[in-house]
């Protein structure tokens, strides 16, 4: 028995250019100078507040809170007028169907996206009924804490032997290594393949046609009762 564990933003769909956007937009408002899109890069995967601790060290506590609270309505009004920012990458589909329909399989994520913008992506696609435990900025200390992975373990009843993460930043090779569970990076989303490496990748994926063979290569490797 497997449990998958997906990040979402840079490993399921491609939602940067209306990340980037929007923070441009808070920085903006609030007369600060904006970030860089590699500075942007680099902390999605981070949850709001760590992020902008991130992007704006000067700023207050309040005024970080305050950010965060503006990103998510400039998302929401960027995401409502430009559905082709948040587009699934190319094969992820037929990846979530062949895995949901396995027996064998249980489908997780683990985002530092809120639940709403999970519950979205997953009406969109049909997804509903496809992932077995949804896990959230919103319920959760930011990545890499190992808490959303420890708690799709007990949801879905599996052991960290029989669990892989597959995500595309070091946060999410380093919330793996933390929970003691595989960690799987790929090669096609925010953070470039030598830092997911030195984060802790056990194997990296380049490309979503061989995500499938790889998710089953590592968890062998892990636990030759796996499979």
């Amino acid at each position: 028995m497997k449990l998958v564990i997906f990040d979402c933003d840079g490993t399921l769909i491609d939602s940067q250019n209306a990340i980037v956007e929007a923070i441009n937009d808070v920085f903006s408002e609030a007369e600060f100078p904006a970030p860089t899109r590699n500075d942007v890069m680099g902390i999605i995967g981070l949850s709001l507040p760590e992020a902008f601790a991130v992007l704006a060290p000067d700023a207050t506590a309040t005024e970080r809170h305050n950010f965060a609270d503006q990103y998510k309505a400039a998302f929401t009004v960027r995401r409502a007028h430009q559905a082709h920012e948040e587009p699934l990458y190319p094969g992820i589909s037929s990846v979530i169907a062949q895995l949901a329909g396995q027996s064998d399989v249980a489908l997780a994520i683990a985002t530092g996206k809120s639940r709403r913008g999970v519950d979205r992506l997953l009406a969109r696609e049909g997804w509903t009924e496809a992932f077995d435990s949804i896990q959230t900025a919103d319920q959760h200390p930011s990545k890499p804490h190992p808490s959303m992975i420890m708690s799709a373990l007990q949801e879905t009843g599996r052991g960290t032997d029989e669990a892989v993460m597959i995500g595309d930043t070091t946060f999410d090779m380093e919330m793996a290594r933390s929970a003691g569970v595989a960690a799987l990076g790929v090669g096609w989303g925010y953070h470039p393949v030598p830092t997911l490496q030195r984060a802790g990748a056990e194997h990296i994926t380049l490309n979503v046609e061989t995500l499938l063979t790889d998710i089953e290569r590592l968890c062998a490797q892990r636990s030759p009762v796996l499979g």
